[in-house]
């Protein structure tokens, strides 16, 4: 049972979340890696024809954006309204704001939608934040297409528990683990063999894997090339496809096709 009582709604922290994550390296690294990944799955993606794609908890917009721009049809959802709008202002300072159809609602009512299918569904960095999570790839899997792919990101329990390890912070790992309730650590990390239960339960199949931060966040002590924003991204997205350290991932990526 999830710790969360209810879908997390990021109304209170999408400040926080910007000037956090996407205000510096962190978010950095986690579109060059998810950019990276849906191009080794869509090689076609920046000159094909347009897709129709979905991105469920679309946060500040980046991916919707930079898809809207190449001519792709984009569909947007977030819970949060001020996701929503910090979205929007990117997407009208990049021209596209009337290229996307905009959603601000809980997922679970977009079926009230008639949405349709999809050639890619994108849910990154949400279902660690949901009441239920064990629903959420049953429920996308309704929006995919026969050959229709899901990008899925999430919170990986094996990497807090390995950096709590490198810290010294054994307390937290003797008990429950709990998460302050204004932290951007969600309350329901996951181990990466649970979801992928969940994705063989919708008669779904991982057909890629990626770890996103597979050594950043543990850096205690700047050196060396860390010290060289490009020459770290360049490290990431080699590590990030490479046995063990891609499990060693802040958040996993899962591509996933329906079954045959």
């Amino acid at each position: 049972m999830s710790k969360n009582t209810v879908d997390r709604n990021f109304d209170d922290l999408s400040e926080k979340f910007a000037r956090k994550v996407y205000g510096g390296l962190k978010g950095d690294i986690r579109l060059a890696v998810i950019w990276r990944d849906l191009l080794v799955v869509l090689p076609d993606l920046e000159t094909q024809a347009p897709l129709r794609i979905l991105d469920i908890g679309g946060g500040l917009g980046q991916l919707s954006v930079a898809l809207a721009k190449l001519g792709h049809q984009v569909i947007y959802n977030d819970l949060s309204q001020q996701m929503l709008e910090a979205a929007q202002k990117l997407a009208l300072e990049e021209g596209v704001l009337d290229n996307i159809i905009w959603y601000q609602q809980p997922y679970q009512t977009l079926k009230d939608q008639g949405l349709g299918q999809f050639d890619l569904v994108m849910s990154h960095a949400l279902i660690e934040w949901l009441a239920e999570p064990e629903l959420l790839i049953a429920d996308l899997q309704q929006y995919l297409s026969p050959q229709g792919l899901l990008s899925l990101t999430f919170y990986n329990q094996n990497a807090l528990v390995y950096r709590n390890l490198i810290r010294g912070n054994f307390n937290v790992l003797q008990g429950e683990f709990s998460a302050h309730p204004k932290s951007l650590t969600p309350g329901e990390p996951l181990q990466p063999k649970t979801v992928q239960h969940w994705v063989e339960q919708a008669g779904l199949t991982t057909d890629y894997s990626a770890g996103i931060r597979v050594f950043h966040d543990y850096v205690t002590t700047q050196r060396g090339g860390h010290e060289d924003a490009n020459a770290v991204i360049d490290m990431e997205l080699r590590h990030s496809v490479q046995e063990p350290f891609k499990w060693l991932g802040r958040y996993i990526h899962f591509i996933c096709s329906v079954a045959p």
